[in-house]
């Protein structure tokens, strides 16, 4: 546990605390192993735990690194930053929360480091949104880093929001295609819940209603090729007889459609994308754009993705006390850069980056185009792994490694 500014401008100011777990192979826990910071994908999800979460990866990192899980700001055991925790005045939370970006991330990172090897510098392995942030670790503090593997995370350097979701609809739709063609029964399934939905008010296990518009935020998942399944075996028991939603699909929808473990993720996915201007609710503006998704018609559902829409914070009820707060952060403009263009073109550090050709989350032309601004950057495309490749087959973080080191 370490105290950090809650702003790094701002170092006698309020502080917060970021927790970072320490993971060594048996047997090596004195030796003098170089180390590897994971940055998780998120925003708002904690660092995997060893032993619960999968993570083909990180067997292999400990081979020969010793492994640092942060818990980045405001997840985990870090400083909370939930309904529960942040400022009961709108302005204050959406003012504490500007701080909860990658650069804040990244000056954590550099806290840390600092404080368990002094100068030297240490490995990175960002995976999605952790790859943002490893980016904007090789824009504001490079000297920290020795090397860094990137693995479905490259993100745009220069597109807003708007941008994002405007390439992120069709891949969206890409991945719905791919869905129905493998479980093609599952079409009519789904617009039965739809009508079902649409027709009778349906509770979910925490008492607020299921509509039909946050059933379809199911496809979030279809980017994973575990969920992608997963999504099939929820859908199949969804029904009791003809015209009851069953006890267990409802709790299992709760648990995936709910905010409560990961509000930050709500909060702040789009100012993600944000630097000099302000979203204004863009994935919700945008989707107009794409009448596919429209759920007022007799035409096929399609499910949506990682797309965060105003009523969120209407329906979701971990989400209600912060809808001022949210509006104010749709509102904001004046979000730093995260990037150095200038930097990142003269980098010196070794970088790979494995690109997924289908990634439903992380648009592969922007990370070509990024990719091809940053220097010394080597670059693998690959369509045999999912968003989830990281954690899905230790062999991606092998040949990342084999690449920096150029045997690959």
């Amino acid at each position: 546990m370490l105290e950090v500014p809650l702003d790094h401008a701002d170092p006698a100011g309020p502080a917060i605390e970021v927790y970072a777990r320490e993971v060594v192979a048996p047997g090596k826990e004195d030796s003098d192993l170089p180390w590897l910071l994971f940055l998780q994908g998120g925003p708002g999800h904690k660092a995997i735990r060893p032993g619960a979460d999968p993570g083909a990866w990180l067997d292999r990192a400990l081979r020969e690194y010793r492994v640092l899980l942060l818990d980045q700001r405001g997840t985990g055991r870090s400083t909370p930053a939930n309904r529960q925790t942040l400022p009961a005045d709108p302005a204050e939370a959406a003012a504490y929360l500007r701080h909860f970006r990658a650069d804040s991330i990244v000056r954590d990172a550099e806290l840390l480091r600092r404080r368990l090897i002094g100068d030297r510098p240490w490995s990175v392995l960002g995976q999605s949104f952790g790859g943002f942030c490893a980016v904007t670790y090789l824009s504001l503090a490079p000297e920290g880093l020795r090397e860094a593997f990137i693995t479905g995370g490259l993100p745009s350097l220069t597109a807003g929001p708007d941008e994002v979701y405007r390439a992120a609809y069709p891949r969206v739709l890409a991945a719905n295609e791919r869905y129905f063609a493998r479980y093609p029964d599952d079409q009519e399934i789904v617009r039965r819940i739809v009508r079902h939905l649409r027709e009778r008010d349906v509770r979910l296990p925490g008492g607020e209603r299921l509509t039909a518009r946050r059933f379809q935020t199911l496809g979030i998942g279809l980017g994973s090729s575990v969920q992608f399944h997963n999504l099939h075996y929820l859908l199949e028991e969804a029904f009791i007889g003809r015209d009851e939603l069953s006890d267990a699909f409802l709790r299992a929808v709760d648990a995936a459609v709910s905010y409560a473990a990961r509000p930050i993720y709500a909060l702040l996915h789009e100012a993600c994308y944000c630097q000099g201007t302000a979203s204004r609710w863009s994935a919700h503006r945008v989707r107009d754009e794409f009448p596919q998704f429209a759920l007022d018609g007799d035409g096929p559902v399609r499910f949506v993705g990682e797309m965060i829409y105003p009523w969120f914070f209407e329906e979701d009820p971990a989400l209600r006390p912060l809808r001022e707060c949210a509006e104010l952060l749709a509102a904001y403009e004046d979000w730093p850069d995260l990037y150095d263009v200038d930097r990142l073109a003269a980098n010196a550090v070794p970088v790979a980056a494995a690109v997924y050709y289908d990634d439903m989350y992380v648009d592969r032309d922007h990370s070509l185009q990024t990719a091809d601004r940053i220097a010394g950057l080597r670059t693998w495309v690959t369509n045999e792994y999912a968003h989830n490749g990281l954690s899905a087959d230790a062999r991606v973080l092998d040949r990342l490694i084999a690449m920096v080191r150029g045997e690959a």
